[in-house]
This record gives C-alpha cells, structure tokens and sequence, in this order.
C-alpha cells in the first residue's frame, strides 16, 4: 500500500476504492440493506468534497485495505475519525507518528503499560503494526468533517459498519470484540455468544470516562484478556507493544 499523504483529506470520489478492497468485504456490502446505505453515503461524501468541504480520512477504507475477515482476532470499535488535520488515518484511534498523541490513545497506551509492565509506553502513534497482527480497527462512520465530530453520522455508514462487524462476528476463528463507551456497546445485538466470540466491555478510554463506573476503562484489564482468550483456542497473542521510534521534532527537520 501507498505511504500515508501529508495532507490527509479526502481528494477523489469515495466509491472507487471499494475496488481496492478484500472480496469478502466487498461480498458484505453487497447484500441490499448495506448496498443501498453505502451508494447514498458515497453520494453525500462526495458532494460535500466537491462542495469544498474539508472531510477525513484520505483512505476511509484502510483498515478493510490491510486486513481480511479471516484474519481478524480482535475488533476495537471507534465512532468516528479524527476531525483535525493530519490526524485521521482510515484506522480508529490511531494517529500518524509524528502527530500529536489524541487524549484516547494516551489512555490506551497507559492501560497497556500498566497490564504488561515491561511494554513502556510507545513514543509513536500509529497502529498500524497492531492491524497487521489482525486487530480490526474500525470506526462506525467512516468520514469526517473538519472540527465537526459526528457530522457524517447517521448518513448510512452505521449500517455498511454493521454489515462488516456481523461478518467479523460470524466468522469461524476465534475473535476478541472490546467494546469502549455506549456507542461501541450499542452494537452488541450483532454479537453472538459461542465460545469463539469474547466480548469485553469497559467504558471510553476518553479522560471524560475512562476512570467512571461501572467499568473504569483504567484497570479494564481488556488486552490482557484478549491475549489469554487467544492463547486459549490455539491462537497466536496480540503484541501490544509498538516499535518505539526516535521522532524528528518539526523544528529540526530543515536544519
């Protein structure tokens, strides 16, 4: 896959990259209900870039690009993207490297630390590496427009996110489901209860909830779960840890 662009705003017509995508996420958008959704939402998104509209990610569909439903072992859910600029990646809660580091994922990296003490928190931000172990990333709306969260909601991407979590959740591998804050926890009707599906709830890693009841998200205990629940049926753990590069601070690059 192409490298990251700096300026990550949406700049081509969104339905052409469903042709980049696995077949069997392809075959999940095709059934009608999530068919129908994903053509009205692409026409919405690409009216509002032609009308001049600032919309995240560049790559909506990137997490789908990296990662086949087969391979899939654990699920984060999201809302939706990161609303400011350079942030936003096509994975939810991750941010570019040298991007500063979200107030969530700070609190997700801590929780890391504290259930695998030798791990240290990561200097970079991008999870990609996690994906690529086979953690589905997905926020249930994939676009976004600037400083405006949620604007893209309830514009038919609940129900394409829905088709692609059902199809995950039916699948025969064993597959974590952690799911943070009400939002991610609506969707546990599509989840089923067989002894290859965990499902682990905790609140939003957000500061405004990540220490409230009734499950403080610090403390959830939830990546080390997940890694025994793996271990368990056979299957190989998650490493939670991410390279630690060294940055470049912006104001040394042109020295």
């Amino acid at each position: 896959m192409a490298p990251m662009p700096t300026d990550n705003r949406l700049l081509q017509p969104l339905s052409p990259a469903l042709d980049h995508l696995p077949a069997a996420w392809g075959a999940a958008l095709a059934v009608d209900d999530a068919q129908r959704a994903l053509t009205a939402v692409c026409a919405y998104v690409d009216a509002r870039v032609a009308a001049g509209a600032a919309v995240y990610p560049h790559t909506p569909f990137r997490v789908l690009e990296l990662l086949r439903p087969e391979q899939v072992r654990v699920v984060i859910l999201g809302q939706d993207p990161y609303h400011g600029p350079g942030q936003a990646q096509g994975m939810a809660f991750s941010v570019p490297d040298d991007c500063r580091r979200p107030p969530s994922l700070r609190n997700i990296f801590k929780e890391i630390a504290a259930e695998y003490p030798d791990s240290g928190i990561p200097e970079g931000n991008d999870l990609t590496p996690w994906v690529h172990q086979g953690v589905l990333l997905l926020n249930t709306s994939l676009t976004v427009e600037q400083g405006q969260p949620a604007s893209h909601a309830r514009r038919g991407w609940e129900t394409v996110t829905d088709a692609l979590i059902t199809l995950v959740a039916r699948a025969a591998q064993p597959k974590v489901f952690m799911l943070w804050g009400a939002h991610a926890q609506s969707k546990r009707a599509l989840l089923p209860e067989n002894d290859n599906t965990r499902v682990l709830v905790a609140n939003h890693p957000s500061p405004l909830s990540a220490l409230r009841g009734p499950v403080p998200f610090m403390g959830c205990g939830h990546f080390r779960q997940a890694n025994e629940f793996l271990l368990e049926r056979g299957v190989k753990p998650v490493d939670w840890g991410l390279p630690h590069k060294k940055l470049v601070p912006q104001q040394e690059m042109w020295l």
